[in-house]
């Protein structure tokens, strides 16, 4: 499938941390919509349309650290999972926020990193939030999470598709962490802390393809249509 490219004005993140007036990230969320309707269809611009107001209303109410994990979990957990290889005809792909949206499902990959870029864009630090890899026990098979540290001392609280009540990492016995990332850093996850350092998180290829589609507003599109019949 040969993806699709849309000029916007940038990320929302960019906006939101250089302060750009709020008559432009309006036309930003417009930019979005009509790109999203184009590849996916008007469900699709419907539930980008439901993030955006999901992020503005954060950010003009200046949720609480907690009430913002728990609203983006909340929203996110709404869509329906799939495996890359049925939705994207591909052994390992690493959605968007926009694609995941668009195609209104992925796998564990896709709802951890749209709660991720969520979280920052509604201001939380980088280096409170973790993307883990882990071995989920019960179902034998791998898995992604997000992990969010209140404090550097934190046991972090775990944000999951799988189970969607948030809880702490030590609660979680059913899962065994082998590496994680943010923006920035890759961590070996020996044991359940907060891991070796392991260098930049650069040094994951499935990392540097997302984020060159989403500075570039790449939108592939689905091997299937979720929503058909709709």
């Amino acid at each position: 499938m040969r993806p699709f490219s849309h000029r916007l004005c940038g990320l929302a993140l960019l906006g939101v941390l250089l302060g750009v007036p709020a008559w432009s990230l309006e036309e930003e969320d417009s930019n979005m919509r009509v790109a999203v309707q184009t590849v996916y269809g008007r469900p699709a611009a419907h539930r980008l349309l439901e993030w955006r107001r999901l992020v503005r209303e954060g950010q003009a109410a200046k949720w609480s650290e907690q009430e913002a994990i728990e609203r983006v979990n909340r929203f996110f957990n709404r869509l329906v999972f799939i495996d890359d290889i049925k939705l994207w005809a591909k052994e390992d792909y690493w959605a968007t926020p926009l694609e995941f949206l668009g195609a209104g499902g992925g796998d564990c990959e896709d709802f951890s990193l749209a709660k991720y870029f969520s979280l920052r864009e509604l201001g939380l630090a980088d280096d409170k939030l973790r993307l883990v890899y882990v071995k989920a026990l019960e179902l034998n098979q791998f898995h992604m999470v997000v992990a969010y540290y209140p404090t550097p001392a934190s046991v972090p609280l775990i944000l999951d598709n799988l189970k969607p009540a948030i809880m702490p990492a030590t609660r979680r016995g059913d899962l065994a962490p082998i590496y994680s990332f943010n923006g920035q850093h890759l961590w070996l996850m020996k044991e359940r802390g907060r891991g070796e350092l392991a260098g930049a998180s650069s040094r994951l290829s499935l990392w540097n393809e997302l984020r060159s589609r989403q500075e570039q507003t790449r939108l592939q599109r689905p091997a299937i249509n979720l929503d058909d019949g709709l």
